[in-house]
């Protein structure tokens, strides 16, 4: 770090009784703050970004400002007042909220090299909702499903897995889907003891029974027509193990899967891909709901054992490839499969793919193998540019860390995403401003009150969602249809409209 001269500088009061110190040292480096909101860019509707310096300290200052208009705060930690930040941020609409830190250690301040917050004119989705679990492999029943508001600090609980314990009777609760962000329009499935689909659909909550002789399982992803009443499913029997010397740990993988098709108003249920060599996942419907885009990946059984130890022994060789299916939203019908990214011939697997509302991006993950990502340190977000079938990774996105889980803003501008890039264990959410050119940002972390809430805080945060408001359903009503029978399923040979 160098050094320069000591600075003398007028003291500036701010309403909370912190100023700029009268001396202080001089360097060249960024400070070290957590999270890292150096350079990032925000939406103008964002909550306050709070922080902390990384390091040893007995304070810091910051002074934020935009032209004239300036907010000084400090003490142990910068947490800048919800109207001042609004204000700043209206200013740097366009431009950015310059910011310089002070920070004292052994009675010496030091101001660090200036950093910018720039504050994008692109509007953020208000809300997320995501799951938060423990990082532990014997207490995922103590779960819930969460929604944050983006612009300030309000969380609130969609539903606690508790609500149906019932002494050794456990539940495990997931993905957590909407229909085009809409909070009324939403689904999540119950595991295990009084188990089944949830969906909520315009005020009204139902329980389904989605098994049935004719599918693979009950629906597991799911993925809401744009408009229609209809959700695709992959249904999936999934096997977990765990390694011994692997730095990764666990590796979850499918012994087989399907894709089904759900006719919510109908309470109807198809088949629509079922290949016995093929591990079909994912599904995500195109905007203009005319392709169903999903992962599939070619594995042959060769031997006479079972399954799962097969795979176990196998697991590498797994490799998702990248398809999509026309469809015709007037009678319902699917095409036939067609080729869009082709990671096995790259050694590679890709999953979890994302289209950008406007149709131009696809977004996915890619890893060395397998299907379950979150699992492994290598996989990376990439983006496919489908006008011009152009592939790259997103390096501005990545970390060295697993990047996992993503979900693009109804205005495809901003995208939240899962990232280990911290601590290697917990998952949070990141969120990146996406150009027109499919650019991204430096991410940034999600904003908290208190700048160390995340990291005292342990939990994972899985499969984050943009949202246009709140769910409004409280968590009780959710577990008073659960502790009910589901309504069982109808299987078709085909869906009508």
């Amino acid at each position: 770090m160098k050094e320069l001269l000591i600075i003398i500088a007028a003291a500036v009061f701010t309403a909370c009784g912190n100023k700029i110190p009268d001396t202080y040292i001089e360097s060249e480096d960024l400070p070290n703050i957590y999270p890292d909101y150096t350079n990032v860019t925000v939406p103008i509707n964002m909550a306050p970004l709070t922080f902390e310096t990384d390091e040893k300290s007995d304070g810091i200052v910051a002074r934020l400002t935009v032209g004239s208009d300036e907010v000084i705060c400090g003490g142990d930690k910068i947490q800048p007042d919800n109207d001042d930040w609004r204000r700043l941020a209206e200013s740097a609409k366009g431009h950015a909220i310059n910011v310089e830190v002070y920070v004292k250690s052994n009675d010496q301040w030091t101001k660090y090299k200036p950093f910018n917050i720039y504050v994008s004119p692109d509007s953020i989705d208000p809300y997320i909702s995501y799951r938060l679990i423990a990082p532990s492999y014997v207490t995922y029943e103590d779960l819930t499903i969460n929604q944050r508001c983006l612009e300030n600090y309000e969380e609130g609980m969609i539903y606690d897995n508790m609500l149906c314990q019932e002494y050794t009777d456990g539940q495990c609760i997931n993905c957590h889907n909407y229909q085009q962000y809409n909070p009324e329009r939403m689904q999540f499935h119950a595991r295990q003891y009084q188990g089944g689909t949830i969906i909520a659909y315009d005020g009204n909550v139902r329980k389904i029974n989605m098994t049935s002789d004719s599918i693979l399982s009950a629906g597991v992803y799911p993925a809401w027509h744009p408009w229609l009443p209809l959700i695709v499913y992959s249904t999936n029997k999934t096997v977990q193990t765990f390694h011994i010397t692997n730095p990764d740990k666990i590796e979850v993988y499918d012994i087989q899967s399907d894709l089904i098709a759900y006719d919510v108003e109908r309470n109807e249920v198809t088949n629509i891909e079922k290949g016995a060599t093929e591990f079909e996942v994912f599904p995500f419907w195109s905007p203009d709901g005319k392709a169903l885009y999903y992962c599939s990946a070619h594995f042959e059984f060769k031997d006479s054992i079972d399954p799962g130890i097969e795979l176990i022994q196998r697991f590498k060789e797994v490799k998702y490839n990248i398809y999509k299916k026309s469809f015709n939203p007037d009678n319902m019908r699917f095409g036939p499969r067609e080729l869009v990214f082709e990671a096995d011939s790259l050694d590679k697997s890709a999953t979890l793919p994302r289209i950008s509302p406007d149709g131009r991006y696809l977004m996915f993950t890619l890893g060395k193998y397998g299907v379950f990502h979150i699992w492994h340190r290598d996989a990376d977000l990439y983006i496919l540019d489908l006008a011009t079938g152009q592939v790259r990774n997103m390096k501005e996105i990545n970390s060295p860390d697993v990047e996992s889980y993503h979900s693009w803003s109804s205005n495809g501008r901003w995208v939240v995403f899962s990232s280990r890039r911290y601590d290697g264990n917990f998952t949070r959410p990141f969120i990146a401003h996406i150009d027109k050119n499919g650019q991204g940002t430096k991410p940034f972390e999600l904003p908290c009150a208190d700048p160390d809430y995340h990291r005292q805080f342990m939990k994972s945060y899985n499969i984050p969602e943009f949202m246009r408001g709140p769910v409004t359903i409280n968590p009780q009503s959710f577990a008073d249809v659960l502790k009910k029978d589901g309504e069982k399923v109808k299987y078709v040979q085909q869906l009508n409209k």
